[in-house]
């Protein structure tokens, strides 16, 4: 077991499924406390059982803003992940209601806003980081999920801003967003990889050959481990696919 990360505490949002589990073994495999938010019993129970003493987990809403406040006062996290988020209606524009369209504005883009802003006012301590998970939807585009696209931009957006109030006031906080590639080993990825396979009349299978290697949850963790545990290189945005990391501008 890797010792990076040993007497840190990290907070995960999202870390009861998909890549956000993935990014909480990784960390916990590498020393960290690891606080584990999620609104299922089950699921974070189950990554307690894999994990043991390393796991804290927490049932909250992560886009609750009295849980950010509470939460990060509670943990002082020096590494705060930022991976939860809603499932899009999956529709074609017209087949829309606002409702549905503004699902990720309403849950994805306010859980970023309230733990970025607790992390500038509490403040986190410096040399703490903060990654919040956007989507590779920014770049592509998303015509299958309402407003995903754009809220996912927001958040890459609203960590851009935060990196800057951070160097204006000295704070010595690190923002980072990450751009995951759309995948099909997370439940989420599924469903939209079914509905963009069927939008092109391909079969799933012949749609993921066609994309390439999945990125996985595990892939996804050792890649937020690495920027974790060498927060001072590199861009404040990336890319991830299966490839790894890549620097966006």
């Amino acid at each position: 077991m890797s010792d990076q990360l040993s007497g840190t505490t990290a907070l995960v949002t999202g870390a009861s499924r998909g890549l956000g589990r993935g990014v909480a073994v990784s960390l916990a495999g590498a020393g960290a406390t690891v606080v584990g938010i999620g609104r299922d019993r089950r699921r974070l129970e189950d990554v307690r059982a894999e994990l043991g003493d390393r796991f804290t987990p927490v049932l909250a809403d992560a886009a609750d803003p009295v849980a950010a406040s509470q939460l990060i006062d509670r943990h002082a996290p020096t590494l705060l992940v930022l991976a939860a988020g809603a499932a899009p209606s999956m529709r074609s524009l017209q087949h829309q209601t606002w409702p549905s369209f503004s699902r990720n504005w309403e849950i994805d883009v306010q859980q970023v806003f309230n733990w970025t802003r607790e992390a500038l006012l509490c403040p986190l301590e410096p040399g703490s980081v903060v990654i919040a998970f956007s989507s590779g939807a920014v770049i592509a585009g998303s015509p299958l999920s309402g407003g995903y696209a754009g809220a996912k931009a927001t958040i890459r957006y609203i960590t851009s801003y935060a990196a800057e109030e951070s160097q204006r006031n000295g704070l010595g906080i690190k923002f980072i967003s990450v751009l995951p590639q759309l995948t099909p080993e997370t439940e989420l990825g599924a469903m939209a990889v079914a509905g963009y396979a069927a939008r092109a009349g391909q079969d799933v299978a012949d749609f993921v050959a066609g994309r390439g290697p999945a990125l996985t949850p595990a892939a996804a963790g050792q890649a937020i481990l690495g920027l974790a545990a060498e927060p001072s290189h590199g861009a404040d945005a990336y890319l991830l696919s299966a490839a790894g990391l890549k620097e966006l501008p």
